[in-house]
């Protein structure tokens, strides 16, 4: 079998015999139940590959489609003229890259309808709206226009250049315009991006399209579903499993964990990321490919000026308006987070109308807090290979190794890091740092301030083996932090458990920057 890992044409994967999930069906219904639309994904979901569907499919290609499911839902086949426009592989940080990008593009365009233009003439909507025209009344048909990634010009200029990013929003509301302008001219318009954009004024003078990112028809036209796993790839999961020494329900259950979590709408439908999944049945290999991909820069500079850690938004419930509606705000990084893909919908309450976001799956909770670890902590330790010794001393229950480690990371961080104005500033500093490194030990259950009914517990490790049970204390005493632990009953809960539970106060030393005091007691809780 053949993995279109890489591979966003949709002719290459058909023509070259790759595997494809189809879609199609998906694709029949865009086309014949509305005109304008709108789809956030997180980058690596499809949405090129969607885009290249459609562009086949408008082209009239009917020899493609052949056995897929929209042979049999398509009679006419009708050839239109597709304009499409791709931001993908375009740096945007110089000031001239936007419109010499569209002023070139739309140039060809004119070219291929025997058009004629001035090459610095950048009225884009003018220039669109004719060409459109003349596209209709040559092919009879109205034009078709796809746009991939259409945010990607402000993304990369996002708390880097705020004049650019005026200039850029500017020079693509000229641009957007134009869609209302041709309306008459135009059969199909289809936008990607990572971000919603009914917010931007980029868009005000743009018909306001369908966005269909939370809809319940369309929450699987990209990614891959559970029944698409068995229908395309029960095979490829046979002989991996048997490579790896276990069982097909076993290899299955790896995969889950490492890609699965994905949810668009009120369905809850489980959707898996398609190239982290088909990277791993290229390379015959459970790893992490959605990150080596590329770094979320502008989400992680976004997130540096963010007053809060990850772990007060993960795991929380919230209203639809707080995480669908664009804000490149980083007092409210919310709705970046959650466009982008680094958290998703795990569960919908009805009768509040809230929906519960936390990361999607190990393979995003471990890449995203090493990327924000690394970049939030600058320390000159790796936080992965930090992670792997850690994991290392708890299934020993070595605490005295844990604690030297632990110890020597925070004072490998720099002073300017870890400098904060007032105490509370202070201790939320070492709080957040423990949380991000003890959230990257994925293999094991981890709780930060989980609350009980005597207060708020300050951490809890679960191993196999043993419960790590953590309260910390700044500029205090370890045996204060004890202490805090026996008087409200944090070791309570685990009274019927057959595993030791060790108690361990922490105290944070604010002038060394590091741990300055340690202590381990053994739980004897009893009911």
């Amino acid at each position: 079998m053949k993995y279109p890992v890489g591979i966003q044409s949709f002719s290459d994967i058909i023509q070259s015999d790759y595997v494809y999930v189809d879609k199609t069906d998906l694709v029949y219904s865009l086309a014949k139940e509305g005109k304008i639309y709108f789809l956030s994904r997180p980058r690596r979901f499809g949405k090129s590959l969607l885009l290249s569907t459609l562009e086949s499919y408008f082209l009239g290609r009917k020899e493609l489609f052949k056995g897929l499911k929209i042979e049999k839902l398509e009679k006419e086949w009708k050839q239109h003229a597709v304009f499409r426009l791709d931001f993908n592989g375009i740096n945007f940080n110089d000031p001239e890259v936007l419109q010499r990008e569209l002023n070139a593009r739309i140039a060809s365009w004119e070219a291929r309808f025997g058009i004629e233009s001035e090459s610095d003439d950048y009225r884009f909507g003018i220039r669109c709206e004719r060409l459109f025209r003349t596209a209709k009344e040559q092919t009879g048909q109205g034009a078709v226009v796809l746009i991939d990634e259409y945010d990607k010009p402000l993304l990369d200029v996002m708390e880097v250049d705020d004049e650019l990013l005026a200039r850029n929003r500017e020079t693509l509301k000229a641009f957007y315009s134009v869609f209302k302008l041709s309306d008459d001219y135009l059969r199909f318009v289809f936008l990607t991006g990572v971000t919603k954009f009914s917010q931007i004024t980029v868009f005000s003078g743009f018909n306001q399209p369908l966005d269909i990112s939370m809809s319940e028809a369309y929450e699987t036209i990209c990614g891959i579903t559970e029944e698409e796993l068995d229908q395309y790839f029960s095979q490829t999961i046979q002989e991996l499993a048997q490579e790896e020494d276990c069982t097909p329900a076993a290899y299955r259950a790896r995969l889950k964990h490492q890609y699965d979590g994905y949810h668009f709408s009120k369905n809850l439908t489980d959707l898996y990321n398609p190239f982290s999944l088909l990277n791993a049945f290229r390379l015959r290999d459970i790893g992490d490919y959605w990150f080596t991909s590329g770094t979320p820069t502008y989400l992680v500079r976004l997130l540096n000026h963010f007053k809060k850690g990850i772990d007060e938004l993960a795991g929380k419930y919230y209203l639809p308006s707080e995480f669908i509606n664009y804000r490149a705000d980083a007092e409210r990084p919310l709705p970046m987070i959650y466009q982008s893909g680094y958290l998703t919908i795990k569960k919908y309450d009805k009768e509040d109308r809230m929906f519960l976001l936390d990361f999607p799956n190990n393979e995003v909770k471990g890449g995203f807090l090493d990327v924000l670890a690394t970049n939030y902590l600058q320390s000159q330790s790796s936080p992965q290979s930090w992670m792997i010794q850690a994991v290392s001393k708890l299934k020993r229950s070595d605490l005295d190794g844990f604690r030297d480690m632990l110890t020597a990371f925070f004072a490998s961080i720099p002073y300017s890091m870890r400098r904060k104005e007032n105490e509370p500033e202070r201790e939320r500093y070492f709080h957040y740092t423990f949380y991000l490194l003890l959230r990257l030990m994925s293999v094991y259950t981890v709780y930060t301030e989980k609350e009980q009914s005597q207060g708020r517990v300050d951490c809890i490790i679960e191993t196999p083996k043993y419960v790590y049970i953590f309260e910390f204390k700044l500029d205090g005493t370890a045996a204060e932090a004890l202490q805090q632990i026996e008087d409200k009953g944090y070791a309570r809960p685990y009274v019927a458990d057959s595993r030791p539970v060790r108690l361990i106060g922490v105290n944070f030393s604010s002038e060394k920057g590091t741990i300055d005091d340690w202590a381990v007691k053994e739980s004897h809780q009893s009911l």
